[in-house]
């Protein structure tokens, strides 16, 4: 019996990963990438030469049998995301359930998170703190969810694309005004940004950063019952 290792890989600069990753990575018989292209130059960057494979969101279910039966034959195989922690909005969580429903161990290998990231150099509370993935596209949709958030509180944590940011938080503005709002772009990177304050400061201020790059927003809201 094989063994499947989920392992976290950089959100940006490459001295992030760890001395575990590396080994695992360099030790498996397989890796399983969400982009092989985009893998390929952290693996090389680390003279890595493990062989590796697509699994995506348009070939999981397809390709994890396979997988499986590989495993079941004794193939040790990580599972990587293009970055970050893999099955956060990323693909895995097929392969995941069906190793464990095989009885195939699964293990992680943590590290980098945008998710967790964010929320520590938010400078907001993160008790409780909910995490949701990428934020609805349809209106309604994320009307519904922004309600569900006020109604709970605390801090929420949406990943956005850059062209999409600024209609999120206008939709922020109009369905949860007077929340806190930290917006992170290009974590780790070289142009890395936080810009915090109201959720109206935030979305009236349309240069306080420019529409490029990886987009995390932590919403902080204060319900009723906080504020007696």
């Amino acid at each position: 019996m094989g063994r499947l290792y989920v392992v976290a890989t950089p959100i940006g600069n490459l001295e992030d990963i760890s001395a575990r990753a590396l080994r695992i990575l360099g030790e498996a018989d397989l890796i399983a990438a969400e982009d092989t292209r985009h893998s390929r130059r952290l693996l090389a960057h680390y003279g890595i030469g493990a062989p590796l494979t697509s699994l995506h969101e348009h070939n999981e279910r397809d390709k994890t049998p396979e997988l499986i039966e590989r495993m079941i034959q004794g193939d040790v195989m990580a599972l990587i995301a293009d970055a970050g922690t893999p099955c956060l909005s990323d693909p895995g969580r097929v392969l995941v359930q069906a190793a464990l429903e095989a009885g195939i161990p699964v293990n992680a290998v943590p590290g980098p998170s945008a998710f967790a990231a964010a929320v520590s150099i938010s400078g907001l509370p993160a008790d409780p703190v909910t995490f949701h993935g990428f934020f609805p596209r349809r209106a309604g949709q994320a009307k519904e969810l922004l309600t569900r958030c006020s109604a709970f509180g605390g801090s929420h944590v949406f990943f956005e694309a850059p062209g999409r940011v600024r209609a999120t938080l206008n939709t922020m503005r109009e369905n949860i005004p007077g929340a806190a709002v930290s917006i992170t772009r290009e974590m780790t990177k070289c142009y890395e940004q936080v810009v915090t304050g109201s959720i109206e400061s935030i979305a009236d201020d349309s240069d306080a950063f420019p529409a490029k790059g990886e987009f995390v927003l932590v919403v902080h809201i204060e319900t009723a019952a906080a504020n007696k």
